[in-house]
């Protein structure tokens, strides 16, 4: 046996044949920024949420009444508003960490619908909202730029 010999060799194991012309698929050190939109996407999905329960029960605890928000609707609106759009931005990102295609397609569309009702509610909360919308633009970088490099 020579030292040379890779382990598989050594036991007689033949390497798995690849399909002629298809080369094998290398993850690299993107990966990481998909595994960061999943997370973002779950968190983000939970702010959501927690902004719609806080609408639906507790009123008076944003800045500014009803009627001064940039779209003109009840609290009770914003909040069921926030909680479906949270439980389905937090799936698709959970989603993501099983490489599906389709949830980086949700992922991308949930989080710019995210951002434009983070700006319809900006006069209610303000750091709040631009703390979501600074998410939304980091999941929707990530998701772009590096999301073939996990595929299903």
């Amino acid at each position: 046996m020579s030292h040379s010999a890779k382990p598989d060799e050594a036991a007689g194991v033949a390497p798995p044949a690849q399909p002629q012309g298809v080369q094998p698929t290398q993850m690299s050190g993107w990966v990481g920024w998909i595994a960061f939109a999943g997370v973002m996407m779950a968190l983000l999905g939970t702010f959501h949420a927690m902004q719609g329960l806080v609408a639906l029960f507790k009123d008076d605890y944003f800045l500014v009444e009803q009627s001064e928000l940039t779209i003109q609707v009840d609290y009770t609106a914003w909040g069921w508003i926030h909680i479906v759009g949270g439980i389905i931005i937090a799936g698709a990102g959970f989603a993501v960490f099983a490489g599906k295609i389709w949830a980086r397609a949700i992922g991308v569309v949930m989080a710019m619908v995210s951002a434009i009702v983070n700006i319809g509610f900006l006069a209610a909360h303000p750091i709040w909202s631009v703390t979501m919308i600074a998410i939304d633009i980091l999941v929707i970088w990530a998701l772009t730029v590096h999301g073939r490099e996990i595929t299903e």
